[in-house]
């Protein structure tokens, strides 16, 4: 394989924004994505988040909702107003929600947790397959 189509290779890689504010979480879903042949973007807070997403839209979201400067409700919110980036699937990775508070906040998915890591890759692959299309939330 020629240089230039192994720097293609990693260009096209899917992105996936993790977002939660304990280290040691953030640390494993990422090592855990990374392994998995992700790229990864990390994001301790709601306002660090929507900072990355404008740097680069990624494939999906996995967020938590209680975190400090802006928590995953305010995120979701803020993400859903924007017209680039309301379309970005998120799935709540918390154990402070429920299925029915990730429905209201209009996420793609919901993960207890401790989750089962299968679970988090289902998931992921889910929104990052090629030809997978995607609704668009009005």
């Amino acid at each position: 394989m020629s240089a230039a189509a192994g720097s293609l290779a990693a260009v096209v890689r899917p992105l996936v924004l993790v977002v939660d504010d304990d280290p040691d979480i953030l640390d494993a879903v990422c090592e855990i994505l990374e392994g998995e042949g992700y790229r990864v973007a990390r994001a301790r807070n709601g306002r660090e988040a929507l900072d990355s997403v404008e740097q680069e839209a990624p494939a999906v979201i996995l967020l938590d909702l209680m975190m400090p400067v802006m928590d995953g409700s305010a995120f979701a919110q803020a993400l859903r107003g924007r017209p680039r980036h309301r379309a970005i699937p998120f799935v709540l990775l918390t154990a402070a929600g429920s299925q029915q508070k990730a429905t209201a906040l209009g996420a793609s998915g919901y993960l207890a947790k401790p989750f089962e890591i299968e679970m988090l890759l289902s998931y992921v692959a889910g929104f990052t397959r090629p030809g997978v299309v995607l609704a668009t939330r009005p």
